[in-house]
């Protein structure tokens, strides 16, 4: 019996026993994942809480307030949680081609059709601009069309968010953060970039200051207009510098709004008239009056068959 007895329990400690390192070694492991799986969201914590830290438009504000705009307007519209780098607008850049884009959709039965209900339905103001600029009313109701399909797409972009990007890739420190960003998704090399940031960061700037003075001029909020992913603006795809310099008040409400139609109509007008447009021009000219409006051969010849069906 003390025989058995002891066997029984030598037999128990030992079942106990191995329970016992088959707890632990499983504590042991799960512990381990738990570790493996906690890593990567507390560097991805770090990794956020380091681009909090990083302010992207720190030197542009500093050089804009340098300009002389004001401090504190600028200081306002940059803490607006709105602002923010617009990665996808800056990569649009390096894959958009005018060279590939359908302009030919346009000239079809439907678009065309559409163009011949714009020329009846803002006829008063197609007619103001025509006598007014000597630009033919279809010139104009075909930039339209091609630019927005007559308003119907005039861009979702943040335009003080797409030019504050480009703008800020004159710091160096900014430009380094962006190209880790786009480069996986953009087939371009580093030097290339470097070269267009120097040159597209200075055009950038120009443009982002005209916008801002727009927007004050105007009293629009610089975070509610939304544009193309270059920063063109209304109905008829304004830059900035030219809606500072070209823009018409078409309505004559004392505002300039390129989102309204007249305002849209009479600054076409208005641009092309500056660029050399002159009533009864030929189509050799007229042709590269276009072209100053968009550098793309296929742009103008879309331009010029959507009228020729109006």
């Amino acid at each position: 019996m003390p025989l058995l007895s002891n066997f029984f329990i030598r037999r128990y400690l030992g079942i106990y026993f191995m329970n016992y390192i088959f707890l632990f070694f499983m504590r042991f492991i799960i512990f381990f994942f738990c570790l493996i799986l906690l890593e990567p969201a507390t560097n991805n914590h770090s990794l956020a809480f380091a681009e909090q830290e990083f302010s992207y438009f720190d030197s542009l504000e500093e050089k804009l307030i340098k300009n002389g705009f004001d401090r504190s307007w600028i200081k306002k519209i940059y803490s607006d949680s709105k602002v923010k780098i617009d990665i996808k607008g800056l990569s649009s850049f390096f894959t958009h081609r005018e060279a590939k884009l359908d302009y030919g959709q346009f000239t079809s039965k439907r678009p065309v059709k559409r163009a011949k209900k714009y020329l009846k339905k803002h006829k008063k103001a197609l007619l103001s601009a025509e006598k007014k600029y000597g630009v033919d009313k279809k010139i104009i109701t075909s930039i339209l069309l091609v630019e927005t399909q007559l308003g119907k797409y005039t861009g979702y972009r943040s335009t003080l968010n797409i030019l504050s990007t480009m703008a800020a890739l004159s710091d160096l420190n900014v430009r380094d953060r962006l190209w880790k960003e786009i480069s996986g998704s953009v087939k371009l090399k580093k030097e290339d970039f470097n070269k267009w940031s120097d040159r597209k960061s200075k055009w950038a700037h120009n443009e982002l200051e005209n916008f801002l003075n727009y927007v004050k001029r105007e009293g629009f909020s610089p975070h509610k207009i939304k544009g193309s992913y270059a920063g063109a603006v209304g109905i008829c795809q304004f830059m900035p510098s030219n809606i500072m310099h070209l823009a018409i008040d078409g309505d004559n409400d004392n505002i300039i709004d390129l989102f309204r139609h007249a305002d849209a109509i009479a600054s076409v007008a208005n641009y092309l008239k500056h660029h050399g447009w002159y009533s009864g021009i030929d189509r050799k000219k007229a042709s590269k009056v276009l072209y100053k409006y968009n550098h793309s051969n296929f742009y103008v010849n879309a331009i010029l068959k959507v009228a020729d069906r109006l």
